[in-house]
């Protein structure tokens, strides 16, 4: 048989007598959960999220400089970070769009680079081994 449970006294232990009882440990939260509170103001005019920094676009240009020099899969990798990082520079939620654009534009240049310097190789013959 089973009795009501005391909601006091969660794990059913009998109070001390001699009316002596010990105190609580802490504020009793109702059954929702803890209270919310709301956000504290901070200072005025400061905004309520951190932004990102510009690694990604840091990130962007790098590849896009070493794909001119190193691989034409770099640069590719540099255009596509370098668009995302421009795309969360103009919707305000990391800096840098200026070095995003940037590697934008050196990723393209590698690009058209990458694609005259094998142009070039095969109307030289130097790739095909032709003689």
């Amino acid at each position: 048989m089973t009795y009501p449970q005391d909601p006091n006294n969660p794990y059913g232990q009998q109070p001390p007598s001699g009316g002596y009882q010990q105190p609580g440990y802490g504020q009793q939260y109702p059954t929702g959960g803890y209270p919310q509170y709301p956000p504290s103001p901070g200072y005025p005019g400061m905004p309520g999220q951190p932004r990102e920094g510009s690694g990604l676009a840091v990130g962007a240009l790098i590849c896009s400089i070493l794909g001119i020099f190193l691989c034409f899969l770099v640069t590719v990798a540099g255009i596509i970070m370098g668009h995302i990082a421009h795309g969360k520079a103009k919707r305000g939620e990391a800096d840098g769009q200026g070095v995003a654009l940037a590697a934008i534009i050196i990723g393209y240049i590698g690009i058209a680079l990458n694609i005259a310097l094998v142009a070039l190789g095969l109307a030289l013959g130097f790739l095909g081994g032709w003689r």
